[in-house]
This record gives structure tokens, sequence and C-alpha cells, in this order.
């Protein structure tokens, strides 16, 4: 017959291997402020020589926490899906928590119904809301009744009583149309996002701002409304590019919407950047596989990722609103403009 494996360690020989109390262990491992230097080292010590893997239960019972979070997002685009799990996870993997990743529709009629099943079932020590449902504000309302922490990324407005972390998307699309503006462009289409993002009305502002600061008139005929996706911005740009006095550039709201623009212009026989320059914004892995790779504006989505949950463990600090730079990227999407 096989011997039975020895038994896990406990969390009671960690304390005793280290010679403090069953609480500073349980410190520790929630990796709580306020423990010595020297009675901590001799805690990871202990456990180190124990081979000691705390289980989440174990965890959640020493100090009340389940030791993990929720990211609650609603985006078409699986690319910024990707770079907010990255973010999110690399500061989780720092903290030593698990992430709860759960997708959902904002148009959803059980919405509330889902978030607070997941509540319930995982008893998440706290949440990171995406756009559009950052800015819902029943679920926040519901959040904030159950006094559970979370984080926003990226909402329309910010508010003295939830921390946040985003960029200034109106300023980010403002540097870009101006920058289309500098090297000649005029005519300039925009495909803005989808109606229910706020950051889909921020970039239209941005968009806007920049044509008043150079004395450009606004034409309504060159703004059309995609969906953050592909599909949208392809059949947006049909609409722009059949126009009788056609934009010499659009700027469209997101890279999978400039993608599509770009797969139009081919399908139309247009050449990129000289007949037509396409620039996008976000800065997703699609910007640089595309043809040609996109201009587009950074937006660091994983660092803006990670930040949120830097906010989200550090609730006890008081509310913070970190702004994340973002960057101007030219490639070969665009051209200064040529007279025909």
């Amino acid at each position: 017959m096989r011997p039975l494996p020895d038994r896990k360690p406990t969390i009671k020989q960690v304390a005793e291997r280290a010679g403090v109390s069953i609480k500073t262990v349980s410190r520790v491992l929630n990796n709580e402020r306020y423990v010595a230097v020297e009675s901590r080292q001799r805690v990871e010590e202990a456990m180190r020589s124990l081979a000691f893997q705390p289980s989440q239960a174990a965890r959640a019972l020493a100090g009340k926490k389940s030791h993990q979070i929720a990211l609650i997002c609603d985006n078409p685009s699986p690319y910024y899906i990707y770079e907010v799990q990255a973010g999110v996870r690399a500061r989780c993997i720092e903290q030593n928590v698990r992430m709860i990743a759960q997708p959902y529709s904002i148009n959803s009629a059980s919405l509330h119904d889902e978030i607070d099943s997941l509540i319930v079932q995982t008893n998440p020590d706290g949440l990171i809301l995406t756009p559009p449902i950052t800015d819902n504000k029943s679920i926040i309302a519901d959040l904030r009744r159950r006094e559970i922490n979370f984080v926003c990324m990226s909402p329309e407005a910010l508010s003295p009583d939830t921390s946040a972390a985003y960029i200034d998307n109106a300023a980010a699309a403002a540097v870009m149309v101006g920058h289309l503006i500098a090297v000649g462009h005029r005519r300039i289409g925009l495909i803005a996002g989808h109606p229910d993002y706020a950051t889909s009305r921020q970039r239209s502002a941005g968009y806007r701002q920049a044509l008043t600061d150079a004395n450009l008139a606004l034409d309504p005929a060159l703004i059309k409304i995609g969906q953050f996706t592909f599909k949208s911005g392809s059949e947006a740009a049909a609409e722009l590019l059949a126009l009788p006095d056609p934009p010499s550039a659009i700027f469209a709201s997101s890279d999978d919407m400039a993608a599509g623009a770009l797969a139009t212009a081919h399908r139309l026989g247009l050449s990129v950047p000289h007949d037509v320059s396409i620039a996008g914004f976000d800065d997703t892995a699609l910007a640089e596989v595309v043809w040609p790779p996109l201009t587009t504006i950074r937006q660091p989505t994983r660092a803006i990722a990670y930040a949120a949950a830097d906010l989200l463990f550090a609730q006890s600090d008081g509310i913070e609103h970190r702004k994340i730079d973002f960057d101007l990227i030219i490639r070969g999407s665009t051209a200064p403009f040529k007279s025909k």
C-alpha cells in the first residue's frame, strides 16, 4: 500500500517556526502594512522552509477576506479587454490576490442581478469597473449600498467619493486631430465610438475642440457614429468616402474602427495615406499588424488597469484620481495633405 502523503503545513506550524503569533502570520498573508520588518522576514522564511502554500479559503478565514477581486467589463474590443486583464492581473500577482474577470452586457435586463450574484457567490474584496459600466449610476449606487470597495476605470466624470484611473480622452483626441491639421488636412472625418460610452463623447469633444482651436468650421456630414467595432468603422468610412467632398483624413475613436476604415479604403482602391490618411485611438496590438500600420493615440490601457487595481488595494489611504499619460504615435497610415 502506498504511504499517505504528509499533511500540508498549517498556519499554526508557520507561527511556531517563526516564533510569532498566528495573527502575525495572518497579517503577513494578507499583506497588511503594520507588521515589523523582522517579524515579516521570519514568517516568510518559515513559509519557505515549510513549503507552506496558503489556500484561499484559509486566508479568507484568517483575515476575513476572500483575497480575490472582480473585474467587471463590457467592451467589444478583445484587444482592449486583454490589456485590461493583463494590467489588473499583474498588480494582483504582486498582492497575492486572485482576479475574477467577468464580462457583462450593459444592455442586459439582468445586469444588476448578475453582479449581485457574483458578489454573493465569490465575496470579492473589491471590484474594478470598466466603461461603460463605470458610469452606470444605479450599479454604483448598489455597490455603495453594499459598502463594497470599487474603483472606476476612465469614468465620464471624477467623483469625490470614488477612486479612478484614467487618461484625458478629450485632450488626447485633440492632440491627434491637431496633428492632422498641422500637416495640412482641413476636411477631417470623425468615426465616433459607441454612444453609450463616455469615452466616445470625450473623444468627440476633443475632435471639436481641435477644429475650434484651428478656426475650422464643424461639418456635421463628416461625423459618423460607430460601435467600437471593425465592421462599424468599415461602414462609417464607406459613408465618409462616398461624400461629394470626402475627407482627406479620418480619425476613428478606436483602432478597431480605424482598421475597418483602412479595409474600406483598400476595397475602394484608395491608397493610404496618399489618397486618405487614417488614424486611430488606443494603440492596441492591432495597430501594428494592419497595413500600413496605424497612426494612433497610445492609451496605456494596461497601465490604467494596473493603476486601478493599485488604487483598490490602497482604499484605506483615501480617494485618489490617478491620471495616466498618453502619447501620439505616428506611423504609416497618415501623411501630409496633398491637393488633388
